[in-house]
């Protein structure tokens, strides 16, 4: 790492603390026991829900406890940041999101902001001065709203802020984010724009979400960047019509279209060394006896090469439309919707190395590797505007986005730390 090294290498987080807190944390939104222990279940705390709410309550009076500045801005975002010697400079962050999936675990996104606070508790009990401020953020994910990272991709000018607001819930549509950041009292006036809230850098620590670490027994992982990936939303049009009075040659069934385009998703993926999925699915009219007139779905691609990633998407619609067209018996229409769309990220070399020292300093070199990232963060949104680096700490099984997502207090432990050193390695070296 260039510059001059962290000065306080001596200081370590208080892993008890950071357990207890977490799990203390999760009572908000617990949800999914699949065991008699009191940390056996998952969590349902849905972007700007009730839980959430309470989430977010806490993570406020903890950093105001702190005697950080909180302020919120218009996506609900909540920054958190303890002033520096260079008390007018942006603050290098650590971010993540508080935030989980329908059916989630207790460390995806959840140990990044615990992790973060804990960093800032253990600066504040050892009375540190940082050269620079330093900030936690809360991004706010997205939960049940059908785009990825909006929150952090308008604050980093990449959307438009109304094309987050005027977002819809994919179970009621009549709710907004715009309606439920002013329900749960977090719409800020804060405008959501780097350029009006700068973060020198930012740093996040994050369950890897996969199983690479843990099959190869190593601790941390030194994330370069994150691949590129697409959502679309694409709706088949066919004919409902009876199951029992009409011939296979008469039908035009958007169902089992639907079914024929998965499968051939799945097979032109795995052609281009890519991912292609689709995690939601509903139909109309939704009775035994009537095949279904409309589909619609959703088709998640990715790889870590955007010109592949382009070919990918080339090829699925192709052969969507000739399955339409000739597979499809009497024909069903299709209309595809661009819903998301990230680009191959790759992370700033200062981030990567203040991140590789801080790991090598915590569990030694042969415990540490390179990595890049196949799930979508808000570290890839802001790398497009500011110095980013992640760590990544292992995941039993590979298993996240699922109840059973587990992390060891070991490993939740050993993450804070390489993440409090991270962002002391980065602001010995920063200038400005």
């Amino acid at each position: 790492m260039s510059g001059s090294p962290s000065p306080y290498a001596h200081l370590s987080i208080n892993a008890d603390r950071l357990n207890a807190t977490l799990h203390e944390t999760c009572e908000f939104g617990n949800a999914h026991r699949f065991g008699p222990g009191p940390t056996d279940t998952g969590m349902a705390r849905l972007s700007l829900d009730d839980a959430d709410a309470q989430a977010r309550r806490w993570f406020v009076a903890e950093m105001t406890r702190l005697k950080c500045k909180v302020v919120v801005d218009q996506m609900g975002n909540i920054f958190a940041t303890r002033c520096g010697k260079n008390a007018s400079a942006p603050p290098t962050a650590m971010g993540s999101h508080l935030d989980t999936q329908p059916t989630g675990g207790r460390y995806d996104g959840i140990l990044g902001v615990m992790a973060a606070v804990e960093a800032m508790r253990t600066l504040d009990e050892n009375n540190i001065e940082t050269q620079y401020p330093v900030a936690v953020v809360n991004w706010t994910k997205g939960g049940p709203l059908p785009k990825s990272l909006i929150a952090s991709h308008i604050w980093a000018g990449l959307s438009p802020l109304e094309s987050g607001w005027k977002l819809q819930d994919v179970v009621n549509p009549k709710l907004t984010m715009k309606s439920e950041l002013e329900r749960i009292g977090f719409l800020g006036d804060l405008e959501c724009s780097y350029k009006v809230n700068p973060l020198a850098a930012h740093f996040e620590l994050h369950i890897e979400q996969g199983p690479m670490l843990e099959e190869q027994k190593l601790k941390v992982g030194v994330v370069q960047g994150g691949q590129a990936y697409k959502w679309f939303t694409l709706d088949i049009e066919g004919s409902a019509a009876h199951t029992g009075t009409t011939p296979f040659y008469a039908r035009s069934d958007a169902l089992l279209l639907a079914a024929r385009i998965m499968i051939a998703n799945n097979e032109l993926a795995k052609k281009h060394n890519g991912l292609a999925s689709t995690g939601i699915l509903t139909l109309q009219p939704g009775s035994v006896n009537v095949f279904p007139s409309n589909v619609r779905m959703t088709v998640d691609i990715r790889h870590p090469s955007d010109e592949v990633l382009d070919a990918l998407e080339k090829d699925i619609k192709v052969e969507a439309e000739r399955l339409a067209r000739q597979e499809s018996e009497k024909g069903c229409q299709l209309k595809w919707t661009t819903d998301f769309v990230s680009p191959k990220v790759t992370f700033a070399p200062a981030c990567i190395e203040s991140v590789r020292a801080a790991a090598v300093a915590t569990v030694g070199q042969d415990a540490v590797m390179d990595m890049y990232s196949g799930a979508g963060h808000d570290s890839c949104s802001t790398s497009a505007v500011c110095p980013t680096s992640m760590i990544f700490v292992p995941s039993k099984d590979g298993i996240s986005h699922n109840p059973k997502e587990y992390t060891s207090p070991a490993e939740c432990a050993t993450g804070a730390q390489v993440l409090l050193h991270a962002v002391l390695n980065y602001d010995a070296q920063r200038t400005q």
